[in-house]
């Protein structure tokens, strides 16, 4: 494509993760129901995902469905699960031709039977395209909460040591991230948020220590491609630290 002349090839971040914000202010400004700004952004979540895979992107995280949603007004969240029901049923396929692996982590046991059914269907259906391509990972976060996945994680640390499976001195940052959802996956990059608002959301909360933010006014319906270089441009002309200075940085290079 055009646009990846406009990227440095050797800055591609691996991992880029999106609060996806702004749905219900879009349809408000057009005078619409919340449920067609989600609607759109269904259409933007294609979008998106397509140009990961085309940019090479390896690793893509969408916040799609929070614990703290379950407070919408009912209509809302019935018209939420119907989209998901409509993307597990019949949106997977761009996907498997695509060899796009699909990954699903918070407390999918929550959701309706049929509703878990069509995530694990479609999880192992793109499984099995993907074989042993290394291409797009594409994360959905459903149902997720970053302090319910850092309690789950330290739940399931006390557990083993009370069953005196690992001691309590050999917890360490990586052992500890080894029982999160996301173990087997680098931490993002860059965590882009539409919409303008700046605050994380209760997103990924540890994975999210040293990635770069980038906020957008632009709602989650209207971002699109075109967004998505512009993000990556902005995070290629960082310095990332990692706690060091700037000249330790340049020194390492």
């Amino acid at each position: 494509m055009s646009d990846k002349r406009e990227l440095d090839p050797n800055k591609i971040p691996r991992h880029i993760a999106i609060i996806m914000d702004g749905n219900g202010r879009w349809a408000r400004k057009r005078k619409l129901p919340r449920v067609m700004g989600h609607k759109a952004g269904a259409d933007s979540v294609k979008d998106i995902v397509k140009a990961a895979y085309e940019l090479g992107i390896s690793y893509l995280t969408l916040y799609a469905f929070s614990t703290e949603n379950w407070k919408r007004p009912p209509l809302e969240v019935q018209a939420l699960m119907g989209l998901l029901r409509s993307f597990f049923g019949d949106g997977v396929d761009s996907l498997v031709q695509k060899k796009i692996r699909l990954h699903c982590i918070g407390q999918l046991e929550q959701f309706s039977g049929d509703l878990q059914k069509l995530i694990k269907q479609a999880v192992s259906d793109t499984d099995k395209a993907a074989g042993s391509a290394r291409g797009l990972t594409l994360t959905l976060a459903l149902n997720y909460g970053g302090r319910a996945e850092i309690v789950r994680a330290a739940r399931m640390l006390a557990e083993k040591c009370c069953l005196g499976e690992i001691a309590s001195q050999d917890i360490s940052e990586d052992v500890f991230a080894a029982h999160l959802y996301t173990v087997g996956q680098p931490d993002p990059d860059i965590i882009i948020r539409t919409g303008g608002e700046s605050r994380l959301s209760n997103f990924l909360l540890w994975q999210a220590s040293y990635a770069e933010m980038y906020v957008t006014r632009v709602m989650w319906p209207d971002f699109r491609r075109a967004d998505l270089i512009e993000a990556i441009q902005d995070y290629q002309g960082r310095e990332r630290r990692y706690g060091k200075t700037g000249e330790q940085v340049l020194n390492s290079r």
